[in-house]
């Protein structure tokens, strides 16, 4: 008998058996349930692997009118998605939670979901429920979304409400942490490269930037947009010194944005941070990848991912879990304040 012809010829009172549990003991633990005790998981995840044991799906799925499948809903486009190390971050933490449940993952990358495909197929009852991360203000599209399965959301929503859940960032408070760590240095002439204000992260950075300024009465400096990316950081701090600006210290509010300001300011003949200090906000990769080594803000991505995961799967399974969840920044020092 082939393998294909032994796996799809176990059932799962063979597994139950072999384990000496009961059949509903073999199902809670196929389906990631925790209420199984460390014995019984052992003797289950044992049988399944000498029996070559593998779920139906497809029959599960029919009887219980669940997909097992969840939704990570991007609004986004391609190069934005695989070029942040954000995005990388936050996929690996939802990812390590589904990993110990029986849920997939499928992956949308919908920069204003031309033609309503990615909404007609959640609304279509493919998936469960779904995760949205990195939305603005324009996203309309994710409202339908949210009106036909349960949504979780990775920072605050644009249009918050009462029944939304979401996981986020303290971002008001790590722009004002950021901001005041460059004050306490004795920086007077402070600028900020922002994300885009159409984003709750862009615009709580900027909240907690001004922050600051207002706790040291100091003036603020020049704002520029920076959009999240590399080139946006570029052409923000080409439009700064365009400008006749001339600040000693900038808060960017990302990493990557950091990275192309760097460029510029390399390129103009000012050093980082004799001439400029430059702080970053996020921690990424790209943080220990430049020169100098950028001092930060990290926000801790890889968890935001994982508690997303978490809150959905609580939602799904009838539980009630916090609408609202906040997330600590840390200052992280290197080299270029």
């Amino acid at each position: 008998m082939t393998t294909d012809a032994m796996r799809g010829s176990v059932t799962i009172e063979e597994v139950a058996a072999a384990a000496g549990v009961s059949r509903s003991t073999v199902s809670r633990v196929v389906n990631g349930s925790t209420a199984v005790s460390p014995e019984a998981l052992e003797a289950v995840k044992r049988a399944i692997s000498d029996l070559n044991y593998v779920p139906n799906r497809a029959a599960r799925s029919l009887a219980s009118r669940q997909t097992h499948a969840i939704a990570l809903v991007v609004p986004e486009d391609t190069t934005r998605f695989f070029g942040d190390p954000f995005f990388a971050a936050i996929v690996s933490g939802i990812n390590a939670r589904l990993s110990r449940s029986d849920y997939v993952l499928n992956l949308f990358i919908a920069n204003d979901d031309p033609g309503d495909k990615t909404t007609s197929y959640v609304r279509s009852g493919a998936v469960d429920g779904a995760i949205i991360v990195s939305h603005h203000t324009s996203d309309s599209f994710i409202d339908r979304i949210a009106s036909a399965v349960p949504v979780v959301y990775g920072g605050r929503p644009v249009r918050e409400r009462e029944r939304d859940y979401y996981v986020d960032v303290d971002n008001v408070r790590g722009g004002h942490d950021a901001t005041t760590y460059l004050i306490e240095r004795g920086h007077r002439n402070i600028a900020t490269i922002t994300g885009p204000l159409t984003m709750p992260a862009g615009v709580d950075r900027l909240q907690g930037y001004r922050d600051a300024l207002r706790a040291w009465d100091l003036p603020e400096g020049e704002v520029v947009d920076g959009n999240f990316t590399a080139d946006g950081g570029a052409d923000a701090m080409r439009a700064i010194l365009a400008a006749g600006a001339r600040p000693d210290a900038i808060f960017i509010a990302s990493d990557l944005m950091a990275r192309g300001a760097l460029t510029v300011l390399a390129s103009a003949g000012l050093r980082v941070p004799e001439d400029i200090a430059i702080m970053g906000f996020d921690d990424s990769p790209v943080a220990t990848s430049v020169t100098p080594q950028l001092t930060t803000m990290r926000q801790p991505s890889f968890a935001q991912g994982e508690r997303m995961a978490t809150v959905l799967l609580d939602l799904l399974a009838g539980r009630h879990p916090r609408h609202v969840t906040i997330l600590e920044t840390e200052l992280v020092v290197r080299d270029s304040v």
